[in-house]
């Protein structure tokens, strides 16, 4: 389903992208050559950076195409992906950042190291490590150019290796510090294009969204029963507090975020930030195939699709007007990719020159030779995941299959982090139980309702694994003799972590961190009421 794209498109697409690689080396020229400079951006990260950034990074090509398509199909239940914010990041500003930024540490898998030991910290680090490169970089770029290609019409092979070394230009010379500039730029380029898209496709509905509402209103509801296939309630409910929780608060890429916070107030308040612009995400993930299905299905104006996926382009084809909208849009879905990718590769140089470079090979190197072990890593990334992209065709499901697998592997992860922060009796054996143990119990419970021929909600399986292996972790550990105080006591969650500094120094009423979280919770529980 291809659409010209006339020389205005392409000024703002070309225009977009020289003015997102200039972002970059503008920020790389003001960062520390250090380390930390390079890693965490030297602490220096100002709350509506880190808020952008936390967007822009979770919403990559293949997400608007596939969440654009399962609103067409099911409706707006889909929008829950993108609304489920609240209790999430609650949880992770009342646990987690608090114990991440009072200890200083630069990486998840040095919380792991710290809180439990050695081996603990190593298997995050290798697991992530080629999780990143080989599950997460592969599909992100694959499918983003696949879809880049299809909409525009451009070489595959051209568009794919262009993408990497667009995002290498600025990502492998600047870190953090250039990776969270840019996604900021990123954010408001696949928001705005987004939002506009939106409004503009509204525009041809006669009677606009009242009018889709009055024609379809099972369809516009955010529960959905247990048993549903896409998007059941009780599902996201526990993902909110496994797999969901896990992406946010135990994973590199989301959290080194906030670890470059130039503050305590600044790393809460880009969290909350951050929940403000997913109230808009629907807009530009989601209702668009609310607007597609309602042109078809109710307005008879063109025929069902063949393939939900096709709703996105079906959009920028009929729906999008010739003044640029659809230059802008494509230049915001470019910097979905973009971000992604950055995020991914820069996170992927910082595991591997922290914690298996400065840990392993070199446990002497300075800051240059870390920071060189780092672009390395970042470029080999990108590379790599380009040579593989191709082949992702041939693989048919499996790469879905691995990257549910990740999914899984988050909640061994997550008991370890949750209960090194909750439970001072958590040892080292607990620990590598949670990691290791909880591994297998994924492994047995999916093989398990699989042979059993019981078919069974993945969210549901994740849940029920990680009941399992936190039962097994608090078992294992007490059976063995309690961690000692200098495991436990730093990284020990208490409410008085969150009465200590997150306001201070004084800052003025309309800074209050209390004040923008009601207003967030507020909008969150109205809409929630609005379409339950």
């Amino acid at each position: 389903m291809e659409f010209a794209l006339n020389s205005f498109d392409l000024s703002i697409i070309v225009t977009s992208l020289a003015a997102v690689v200039a972002v970059g080396f503008w920020a790389s020229r003001r960062q520390d050559k250090t380390a930390r400079g390079y890693f965490l951006a030297s602490g220096r990260l100002p709350w509506w950076i880190i808020g952008s950034a936390f967007v822009s990074t979770s919403v990559s090509s293949e997400q608007i195409v596939g969440t654009v398509g399962a609103a067409y199909e099911h409706g707006m239940a889909i929008a829950n992906w993108e609304w489920c914010s609240l209790p999430v990041y609650t949880l992770l500003m009342i646990f987690f950042i608090p114990v991440y930024l009072k200890n200083r540490v630069t990486t998840v898998s040095e919380f792991l190291h710290r809180r439990y030991g050695t081996l603990c910290s190593d298997f995050y680090s290798f697991v992530m490590l080629f999780a990143y490169v080989f599950i997460f970089l592969v599909p992100v770029l694959y499918g983003g150019t696949l879809a880049i290609s299809g909409l525009t019409g451009w070489p595959f092979h051209l568009t794919l290796w262009a993408t990497v070394l667009i995002v290498a230009a600025y990502t492998v010379k600047g870190g953090l510090a250039s990776v969270m500039w840019t996604d900021a730029m990123q954010c408001l380029m696949l928001v705005g294009g987004g939002v506009l898209l939106f409004f503009a496709a509204l525009g041809r509905v006669d009677g606009g969204w009242n009018a889709m509402i009055a024609a379809s209103p099972d369809r516009f509801h955010l529960y959905r029963p247990p048993g549903d296939e896409a998007a059941p309630f009780l599902g996201l409910i526990t993902a909110m507090f496994g797999v969901i929780l896990f992406y946010q608060a135990g994973n590199q890429v989301m959290i080194q975020r906030v670890l470059g916070a130039r503050s305590e107030w600044d790393g809460y308040m880009g969290i909350i930030f951050a929940g403000f612009i997913n109230f808009i995400r629907p807009l530009v993930t989601c209702f668009i195939g609310l607007i597609v299905y309602h042109w078809i299905h109710v307005m008879n104006m063109a025929d069902p699709l063949r393939d939900r996926d096709l709703a996105f382009p079906f959009a920028l084809r009929m729906l999008a007007p010739d003044w640029g909208l659809r230059g802008i849009v494509l230049a915001g879905f470019l910097a979905a990719v973009m971000s992604t990718l950055s995020a991914l590769s820069n996170s992927t140089a910082t595991l591997f020159a922290l914690d298996v470079y400065r840990k392993w090979l070199r446990p002497h190197a300075d800051d240059v030779q870390t920071v060189r072990a780092g672009r390395i890593a970042s470029l080999l990334a990108l590379v790599i995941a380009a040579l593989v992209a191709p082949a992702v065709a041939h693989f048919g499901g499996i790469f879905k299959y691995f990257q549910q697998g990740v999914t899984y592997l988050s909640t061994p992860f997550l008991t370890a982090l949750f209960l090194g922060i909750l439970w001072k009796r958590a040892n080292y054996q607990g620990g590598l139980f949670a990691l290791f143990g909880g591994t297998a119990i994924q492994a047995v419970i999916i093989a398990g309702f699989h042979l059993a021929g019981v078919k069974l909600h993945w969210l549901y399986l994740a849940f029920f694994a990680q009941v399992l292996t936190i039962a097994g972790a608090v078992i294992v550990s007490l059976r063995y003799p309690p961690p000692p105080a200098e495991r436990w006591e730093p990284f020990n969650w208490s409410p008085a972590l969150l009465a200590r500094r997150a306001d201070a120094p004084p800052r003025p009423w309309y800074k209050s961190l209390i004040l923008w979280f009601s207003i967030y919770a507020a909008i969150w529980f109205y809409l929630y009421r609005r379409y339950w």
